[in-house]
């Protein structure tokens, strides 16, 4: 009996001491991983580390061994739009601000906030969701670091980041809510434009039709209602910038849109064109079907590309397709509209396109090959 006690004693003492070195080693691990990370110049410590923020260094130039600090309660800039609406302009010139960073579209943002609608629109998803203990607040959570770590990593680091994926502020009102010092820029742009571009570059949108003008302007007025409705909500947080006047006065519209993110104003963003490809400044995509058109400093040249180009019954049921084109301030009749005069430099910057003063560079000329022999091979 007594040896039979001391037995059970000894495997006890066993397993306690199993128990302990597990926990201690553990432990041990946990802390040179930490110190690995904090002794990372640049590096990126995950949230549970910095009690729910990332750190890494400025891209500024000025001290590039000062940590900076990531978290949900960041100025995040949200830009969007219909897609051809001027997005990658606006991002381009921000882009250009040694302060800022937006980088490419991400893609994969309105993916998994359209994702999220759909979940909380489903009634019988979200009873589903709440019953397996995935509720409201850990969706949020979820989200916030999922999005939050897209931002932060597919670019370098800023005091000010950030993101251009257009159809994002399909979902404004539920970004302010998870990002609550989160700025949003909404481009609009006339939308017989917009359809136009699409068609006629033949940029593929998820459920627009590009052989039907009518499709397409009806598809833009229900995504463009979608959103303004939500900026106009959103009041102070929100800025809607029109596509026309942004071009026709670049500095004037500029210098209101830094002054509402709160960013010191900066020169740089009159002359994106010039930083395209350099350290620090604007970052292209070889895919993005806007790259060959913002390489351009800011002009008029497609201000009015549509005009002419789309058919008579539509242009005739044009108030009806799309009567989100009077609300936004744009004439449904007006062929061509008057969009207003356009400042000198805008003026010289035109006569500089015309002149093909701007080329494609390397890199996008090499794209430009690719596409061309993906569309001439037999599918």
């Amino acid at each position: 009996m007594i040896g039979k006690l001391k037995q059970n004693l000894l495997v006890a003492c066993l397993v306690i001491s199993s128990v302990t070195v597990f926990y201690l080693g553990r432990h041990a691990m946990d802390c040179h991983h930490r110190i690995e990370e904090r002794g990372q110049p640049g590096g990126i410590l995950p949230l549970s580390a910095l009690g729910g923020s990332m750190r890494t260094t400025l891209r500024t130039g000025q001290n590039l061994s000062t940590p900076f600090v990531y978290n949900k309660d960041m100025p995040l800039i949200f830009i969007g739009g219909v897609p051809r609406s001027g997005t990658t302009l606006m991002r381009a010139m921000l882009d250009a601000h040694p302060e800022v960073r937006c980088g490419e579209e991400t893609r994969v943002i309105p993916r998994i906030l359209a994702m999220k609608q759909m979940w909380s629109r489903s009634g019988r998803e979200k009873m589903r969701l709440d019953e397996a203990g995935v509720t409201d607040e850990v969706l949020d959570a979820a989200m916030q670091a999922f999005l939050l770590e897209i931002i932060v990593k597919h670019g370098e680091p800023a005091n000010f980041l950030c993101n251009k994926d257009p159809f994002a502020l399909k979902s404004l009102a539920y970004l302010a809510k998870i990002f609550p010092h989160a700025k949003f820029v909404l481009m609009i742009r006339d939308g017989r434009a917009s359809v136009h571009s699409m068609i006629s570059r033949k940029v593929t949108i998820a459920g627009f039709d590009l052989g039907s003008y009518r499709d397409c302007l009806t598809k833009w007025n229900r995504a463009i209602e979608t959103m303004y409705t939500q900026c106009l909500e959103a009041a102070d947080k929100c800025l809607p910038v029109h596509y026309e006047q942004l071009v026709l006065h670049p500095e004037k519209w500029m210098r209101t849109l830094l002054k509402f993110l709160d960013i010191p104003w900066n020169d740089a963003v009159l002359h994106h064109e010039e930083l395209i490809g350099k350290a620090g400044g604007v970052s292209l995509s070889k895919v993005e079907r806007s790259t060959d058109q913002v390489i351009k400093p800011v002009n008029v040249e497609a201000l009015s590309k549509w005009v002419g180009k789309i058919p008579a019954d539509v242009v005739r049921d044009m108030a009806v397709i799309a009567p989100m084109l009077s609300r936004l301030g744009y004439d449904p009749h007006a062929n061509p509209p008057n969009y207003g005069q356009p400042d000198a430099k805008v003026l010289d910057n035109t006569r500089r396109v015309f002149k093909g003063e701007f080329q494609l560079p390397d890199f996008l000329k090499e794209s430009q090959i690719q596409k061309s022999a993906e569309k001439s091979s037999p599918s």
